[in-house]
């Protein structure tokens, strides 16, 4: 059973503006507001520390798929300082394609008693092909 749930869907909802913000200055302030300093970000693709990395990561992700965004699927599930939740990476195109998810995966952070993020470990579990 989950606790402190609005805790862990605030944070969340942090994550998902800082993944989701474009302009180099609002992603810089996002990401801010989303991680700890020194907090850190790791999946398959990167293993980054510090603001400056993890916002770097966030616009390479726009950079490969530029027009997509970053959508929470589910809930969120927390206890204590760890969070986890299932995102997809879905075009923002309306018509023929618009709404498909060629990325999708599964999240758990750790937050600080600042309700920062400390630690992301990311798992992919769709990627394309190319990727």
């Amino acid at each position: 059973m989950s606790a402190n749930t609005e805790r862990h869907k605030n944070a969340v909802a942090r994550y998902f503006e800082a993944w989701n913000a474009r302009d180099p200055e609002a992603l810089a302030k996002a990401v801010t507001a989303a991680w700890a300093v020194d907090g850190g970000y790791t999946d398959p693709l990167a293993d980054v520390r510090g603001h400056e990395q993890i916002a770097a990561v966030i616009a390479a992700a726009h950079a490969q798929f530029p027009g997509f965004a970053f959508r929470l699927t589910g809930a969120v599930d927390g206890h204590h300082d760890t969070a986890r939740f299932s995102w997809e990476l879905v075009s923002e195109a309306g018509g023929a394609g618009g709404g498909s998810a060629p990325v999708a995966g599964s999240d758990v952070i750790t937050l600080d008693s600042r309700d920062r993020i400390t630690a992301v470990l990311g798992f992919l579990d769709r990627v394309p092909d190319e990727a």
